[in-house]
């Protein structure tokens, strides 16, 4: 018992500076805790850090493990100086700055490797955790999917359960497990009252300003060949179409993005219309019922909205362009949900401003001669019978649909249609164009992307990277711009059916989209549905969302300071709540509490009350004064109480016991005498 007293006085002692703070000895247990806060926090990055700076991280945090476990001293701090300033040193070299998204996340990462090389006492343990609390927040710089919330999550239950371990002491595993979901769970309402009623700001939530939208993929504002083919490599998505009845059949799903109708010999691109032209409203006239649908486009940095080939009702903040494409006025920067109705069927621009009409029929000189030639052929036909004769000669002689075709030179077209006739849409679509313009029927081209796959675990067409496109239209007197599609012609499965059905076994197509296994298909379509929910209720929440959501709910028309109110009162009566439930269950739980109590409340019946400020060590110096009778016992009682509560030995059902039996070890109540 004496040394049970002793203990808890050396651990209470002040550092030797005057006025300072006690600094507790870190326990050699809680290391490993701590250990798997720096790993699980740290480790992620490894992803995105240069090898060198994971390799030193890694190599530090099982050094410190080699030491914990060999119970080594720790290493001088003037012998850490030296790596703490080279690491410094190594991340401005590689990262050109300290500055910033990456350089600063690396810096946070050696911090969180190399405080542990001189973690001794309880203050260095809290730095670790709290430095790992903060550098959960930089995951999301990187990555916002479901995977990266689901590990997060993990990881703050471990910084809890380390920080119970650490101010707790020696316990079961599975009860510091228990007491951290306990409290995880505690602080639940007040994360879903948060995330309802907060008021949210538009833009990207997780990222600097410098780098908020880099990385993001998709079309390009001109076109050359291997452009459309190298973005089929990829099989992210690219945008999601629920319509609001069944949807068209995949040859009619054409999603509109950039015209391109300047061509140099090599590259297309979509050239400035003149002032009078850009002016011009276009007139689309749709043929039937439109379809009514809404999309949502992943970021791309583009102006264009992908809508389906032709959009006649468009989304606010957003017009129809001269050339037909669906643009919104900034360009698309976030994940959004949009509302449209298109014409599968249509007439557009019967009547052609001259100046677009005069663009669609330029050409570079002198170059490409037997295609010239082949079209001055075709040039007395009408054009209908022009663009016949071009999808003819695809459909019937030797031309190959594939992602590897030969290299073009000067004359491109020429090589093209005459020597390699290999290519992929691109292609395609770029020597139909060429050779209706050759034979004065103005064309274009138009990028995009044709088909989809719906999920049918949500209802959404999935559209890919995979599904991009190129396509032709030439303007038709009293038609208007009509489509055609040279592609179909030479490989009409992949209008069909989709880019896995055109291409032989052996090209370089994504593996998501050459699954050809029910139960794999059926998981990523699980899979995909809960991203899509995922991305709109969390990623998406942004305030029009917010403001549908309370809506929902009866709130008609919310503002922030009707917001920030209900959120003040909400959360206290969420806390109420909290107090309400855990404050008995605690006091009732807790048998060393009882115990205590028990011993209390009959020193009160003999004359000694204690105060409720008074700590179990000072209360037993008092009654050592005043009452001397007692004073053995209560010293007994009060540290087996304080080394339970406070100390080492906290579970420990031996000492418990003897807390209990103190009680009944007390002498007999005093009788008063008459």
């Amino acid at each position: 018992m004496v040394k049970v007293v002793k203990h808890l006085k050396a651990v209470g002692k002040p550092s030797a500076r005057p006025g300072s703070l006690p600094l507790l000895t870190l326990e050699h247990g809680a290391i490993p805790w701590l250990l798997a806060v720096a790993l699980a926090t740290a480790g992620p990055h490894a992803a995105h850090l240069p090898w060198w700076l994971s390799l030193l991280v890694g190599g530090t945090l099982l050094w410190r493990a080699w030491l914990w476990q060999q119970r080594r001293p720790l290493p001088p701090r003037w012998a850490l100086a030296p790596l703490v300033i080279g690491s410094i040193a190594a991340i401005a070299w590689q990262f050109g700055t300290l500055l910033g998204k990456d350089a600063g996340v690396a810096l946070l990462v050696v911090f969180m490797a190399l405080k542990p090389m001189e973690m001794s006492s309880r203050r260095d343990a809290l730095v670790v955790v709290l430095l790992g609390y903060f550098l959960l927040l930089t995951h999301y710089l990187y990555s916002q999917s479901i995977p990266t919330g689901a590990w997060l999550l993990a990881a703050i239950a471990l910084l809890t359960a380390a920080l119970i371990r650490l101010h707790g002491g020696a316990q079961p595993v599975a009860t510091i497990l228990r007491h951290a979901a306990l409290l995880l769970a505690q602080a639940l309402p007040f994360m879903l009252i948060l995330y309802l009623l907060f008021p949210r700001v538009a833009g990207p939530l997780w990222g600097l300003p410098q780098d908020a939208y880099s990385g993001l993929s998709g079309l390009s504002e001109e076109m050359s060949p291997g452009t459309i083919s190298r973005l089929t490599l990829s099989g992210a998505i690219a945008l999601r179409s629920r319509f609001a009845g069944e949807p068209p059949e995949k040859s009619d799903l054409y999603w509109r993005g950039p015209v391109f109708d300047e061509y140099d010999g090599h590259t297309w691109r979509a050239r400035a219309l003149p002032a009078k032209a850009a002016q011009q409203l276009p007139v689309v006239t749709g043929i039937g019922a439109p379809l009514a649908y809404s999309s949502i486009l992943e970021a791309h940095n583009r102006r264009w909205l992908l809508a389906l080939d032709i959009a006649t009702r468009l989304p606010p903040d957003s017009a129809l362009a001269p050339t037909l494409e669906a643009l919104a006025r900034e360009p698309l920067r976030v994940r959004t949900q949009f509302s449209f109705a298109s014409s599968i069927d249509y007439r557009a621009n019967v009547i052609e401003a001259p100046a677009i009409l005069q663009q669609a029929l330029a050409l570079p000189k002198e170059i490409n001669p037997r295609s010239r030639a082949l079209a001055s052929e075709w040039a007395s036909r009408p054009p209908e019978e022009i663009a016949a004769a071009a999808l003819a000669m695809f459909r019937n002689e030797d031309f190959y649909y594939t992602l590897r075709p030969s290299l073009l030179g000067a004359n491109a077209m020429d090589e093209f249609l005459f020597d390699s006739r290999r290519g992929f849409c691109e292609h395609y679509a770029s020597a139909f164009v060429f050779l209706m313009r050759a034979a004065g029927v103005p064309a274009r081209v138009v990028a995009g992307y044709q088909g989809g796959e719906l999920n049918p675990v949500d209802g959404y067409v999935v559209v890919r990277q995979s599904d991009a496109h190129a396509w032709a239209e030439i303007w038709l007197a009293g038609q208007g711009w009509v489509r055609f599609d040279p592609t179909a012609a030479v490989a009409p499965s992949r209008i069909e059916q989709g880019i896995d059905a055109a291409l032989p076994a052996g090209e370089p197509l994504p593996m998501i989209v050459r699954l050809d296994s029910d139960w794999l298909r059926q998981l990523r379509n699980r899979w995909e549905a809960a991203n899509n929910t995922w991305n709109q209720w969390v990623l998406g929440y942004n305030p029009q969302r917010q403001r549908e959501v309370l809506s929902r709910l009866g709130w008609r028309d919310p503002d922030w300071r009707g917001m920030s109110a209900s959120l003040a009162i909400l959360c206290g009566l969420a806390l109420l709540l909290v107090i309400l439930w855990t404050l008995p269950r605690r006091l009732a739980a807790d048998p060393v509490q009882r115990a205590w109590q028990k011993y209390c409340a009959a020193l009160k019946g003999r004359g000694i009350l204690r105060a409720e400020w008074e700590g179990p060590l000072d209360f037993a110096r008092r009654v050592d004064r005043e009452r001397p009778d007692l004073a053995a016992l209560t010293s007994e009682a009060a540290g087996y109480y304080a080394e339970l509560r406070y100390g080492r030995s906290a579970g420990n059902s031996q000492l418990l016991r003897r807390l209990q039996q103190c009680v009944r070890r007390l002498p007999p109540r005093r009788r008063k005498h008459s």
